[in-house]
This record gives structure tokens, sequence and C-alpha cells, in this order.
């Protein structure tokens, strides 16, 4: 009796898989409205996508400024030879259109999640910001959305997350694309070792 169970729980998730796989996604993933900031941060990776998003909520008015988080340089952009991920980004914002005087990069260097939210913490009480956009990659959303809310609770920010499309794939088709599977994957794995250490 329990084999034929297995079976048919089996057959039932293989004709609904696409419906259960987008409907993980939808779950998964954390979009919140909008509203006016102080500050649109950009979180280090992502290029092909956070800066421009930034960039795109600037122009509507969103916030004021940008902070670009600053992630340890590479050996080959310590010597000068490429440029920083930071520099890469701000470069972005300037041919998008954002001045110059609107960027902020904290000299802080980060290494993961962790510390972004560290800089942005500290950066904020510097500058008495108390509402920022978090523009990140869809699969990021979750785990951005835990440690912001654990790691600032007590500092009066408040965090709004932005759920930004990536080229690659989509939240409607995210397990036909390898680079989908790797994200989302990595995500979950990401999250709960998140929620283990921090």
């Amino acid at each position: 009796m329990a084999l034929l169970c297995l079976l048919a729980a089996g057959v039932v998730g293989y004709f609904c898989r696409v419906s259960l796989l987008r409907g993980a996604a939808h779950a998964w993933i954390v979009n919140q409205p909008l509203a006016p900031a102080d500050v649109i941060v950009v979180l280090g990776g992502g290029l092909d996508t956070r800066p421009f998003e930034a960039a795109r909520l600037y122009h509507l008015g969103l916030a004021p400024k940008i902070l670009l988080m600053n992630p340890r340089p590479a050996p080959s952009a310590e010597l000068g030879l490429v440029p920083t991920e930071a520099d890469l980004s701000r470069s972005i914002l300037l041919k998008k259109g954002v001045p110059a005087g609107a960027i902020v990069v904290p000299g802080t260097y980060v290494l993961n999640s962790f510390d972004e939210s560290l800089v942005l913490r500290d950066w904020a009480r510097t500058n008495r910001i108390k509402r920022a956009i978090i523009a990140t990659d869809i699969f990021h959303t979750r785990r951005v959305r835990w440690l912001y809310d654990k790691e600032l609770r007590h500092t009066g920010l408040q965090i709004e997350v932005d759920a930004v499309p990536v080229h690659e794939y989509s939240v409607d088709d995210w397990w036909l694309h390898e680079q989908g599977i790797i994200a989302f994957q990595n995500e979950l794995l990401k999250y709960g070792y998140y929620r283990l250490k921090y």
C-alpha cells in the first residue's frame, strides 16, 4: 500500500511539476512594494542586474543616493590589471546617467552578505539613514530579507527588498535553465547555512 501511495505521488508530482516548481519559486522570492527611501543599496555580485536596477530606481526618484558595496578585490584587481567590482558597478551607474555625487562607495571591504549588512548598518547610523532599498537577484531576496531583519532590527533602519529579474531565466521557467537550477539550489543551501551560522 505504501509503495502504491509513493507511486501515485510520483505520478501526480510529475504531471504537476511545472505548477509545483513555479509555485516554489514564487513562495521563495521576496519582492516588496517600494516607497521612497534614503538610499538604494547595490550588493556585491550581479553586475549584469543589480547596478542597472539601482540606476532605474534612482531615475524613478526612489532615492537620492546609491550605496555600492565594496567586495574585496581579486589579486589581479589589486595589481591594477582589471577594475574592481565596485569600479565596474560605479562605471555602469555613470553610463546609466547617475551623477557621480549620488554614488557612495564605503572604504570597508566585504566578503559576503553578512559583511554587507554590517557595512550598511554602520553607514546608515553615521549618515542618519532611515530607509533603504536593496535591489538583488530574485532567489537571493529571501536570505537578504532574513539577514537584514536580524542584523538591523534594533537600528530603526527600514529595508525594502526589490527582486531583480535576471537575464538567463525567470521565476516561471528557472528549472529549464542550468543557471536557474544552480541559483535556486545555492540560495537554498546558503539560506540554511546563514540561519545556522548567524
